[in-house]
């Protein structure tokens, strides 16, 4: 099947007036063999539900159609969402029934605004939200079991570092919560239009069950958020303002079973999870 290339993306982009902006992280995949790499990488089947976010002008979406049952499109922008069904109509008519577009923000969206439930995430994220996406989805779309998205090379670092790592942080361990992540390969910068000014690269997501704990969801991430605010301090001095004060934190860090003079890029998911239990009835 026809691909979109450099010369169809810049004469569909002039055609719609279509000049990519940084505020919605805009940089369309020119390259049929990127898009290829992406699906194959991704490990679609046949009775996958995909859901693409920020589908641009199509490139990716047109490898994804024959490869699955199904893709939901979600686009922000509203000119590519009423075009991308015409581009898939024009170059592929045989799948264009598989595919649904909702104009939206995804960082809004949840189950009731699709008309299928989806399997996994395969997506090209805008640089500027791709974590606060992946988070939002995997906790809104519970039927989601995997997924593949590419993003900025220090955001993939991120998302995919584990615990004692240079760049592990608030995206790792929340990522953690919901499943285990890996890189899954570079991506150079020249598959691109425009080009961006940093290398990006592919995060493998497979679903997981959360930590058993009695704590919520929310009330862990506000251990986590509390953990890294302030990255040199140990945990009995990073957590005072959460506890409400440093003994308080000493408490539900002693009860957990964690040393007080623990720094929180030391911890895992559930070390966070055990922490957020102790301090139910210490706080």
């Amino acid at each position: 099947m026809s691909l979109l290339g450099p010369v169809e993306v810049r004469a569909l982009a002039e055609r719609l007036a279509i000049r990519p902006t940084k505020k919605l992280g805009q940089n369309f995949v020119i390259d049929g063999g990127t898009v290829r790499r992406i699906v194959r990488v991704a490990g679609v089947a046949s009775d996958d539900i995909a859901i693409e976010v920020g589908p641009g002008l199509g490139s990716l979406t047109l490898a994804l159609l024959p490869e699955v049952a199904r893709v939901v499109a979600v686009e922000i922008d509203p000119v590519l969402a009423a075009q991308l069904p015409s581009t898939i109509q024009d170059m592929a008519p045989e799948y264009a029934s598989k595919l649904s577009v909702v104009q939206a923000d995804a960082l809004k969206v949840g189950l009731d605004d699709l008309d299928a439930r989806p399997t996994v995430l395969v997506a090209n994220l805008p640089y500027n939200v791709s974590v606060p996406v992946v988070l939002h989805l995997l906790e809104v779309l519970p039927t989601l079991r995997r997924g593949l998205v590419m993003v900025q090379a220090e955001v993939a670092d991120r998302l995919a570092a584990p615990p004692g790592s240079r760049t592990y942080g608030v995206p790792s361990v929340k990522a953690a919560w919901y499943a285990d992540v890996r890189r899954a390969g570079p991506v150079g910068r020249n598959v691109f239009w425009p080009a961006p000014n940093v290398d990006s690269g592919l995060v493998s997501l497979d679903r997981r069950d959360p930590p058993t704990t009695t704590a919520t969801r929310q009330e862990v991430f506000a251990v986590i958020d509390a953990a890294f605010a302030q990255r040199r301090k140990t945990l009995r001095a990073a957590l005072a303002g959460w506890a409400g004060s440093p003994a308080a934190a000493e408490e539900a860090l002693v009860k957990a079973g964690i040393a007080p003079s623990t720094r929180g890029e030391q911890l895992a998911i559930h070390d966070f999870a055990r922490i957020a239990e102790a301090a139910r009835s210490t706080m």
